[in-house]
């Protein structure tokens, strides 16, 4: 199960560069259900995830490189790029920053995942995160995936 919360980005952390970082490419071979295929640096997954937008199934396989790239021109939409941040926030909370590149920038989003519905309820944002737009489908990365977005 995952429990996440999203939302924009009022401004940008100090230090971006210190952070650890990732590359990720992600594509989406159907968005209802959500059946995605990403690599994340050089390790690669399928990903189902059901319906829901803070609280939804997910599962994570993982892919060869030669099964990514075979996947990869069966998508349906845009291949996302995105450069994600790994920012520690607490000592069980990392905010995971994405900063979108080439259709979707200048998008910039950040994502907090938690063990619990009552911890993510409870979760008071820092300053430099922006709305909460957790219920809003429009900034799931499937729609994102898609052209007409």
């Amino acid at each position: 199960m995952e429990i996440e919360r999203k939302f924009l980005v009022k401004e940008l952390p100090e230090n971006l560069e210190n952070y650890e970082s990732k590359k990720i490419a992600q594509g989406y071979l159907c968005t209802a259900p959500v059946v995605r295929i990403r690599r994340s640096n050089e390790d690669y997954y399928l990903t189902y995830k059901g319906r829901g937008l803070m609280v939804r199934e997910e599962y994570n396989l993982p892919l060869t490189k030669e099964a990514y790239d075979h996947l990869l021109p069966k998508i349906d939409g845009r291949l996302i790029a995105k450069t994600r941040y790994l920012i520690p926030l607490t000592d069980k909370l990392t905010a995971e920053l994405d900063v979108f590149e080439e259709e979707l920038a200048p998008l910039i989003l950040v994502e907090v995942e938690f063990e619990n519905v009552e911890e993510a309820n409870a979760f008071q944002p820092p300053e430099w995160f922006g709305a909460d737009v957790t219920g809003s489908g429009k900034y799931q990365n499937s729609t994102l995936s898609q052209r007409d977005c």
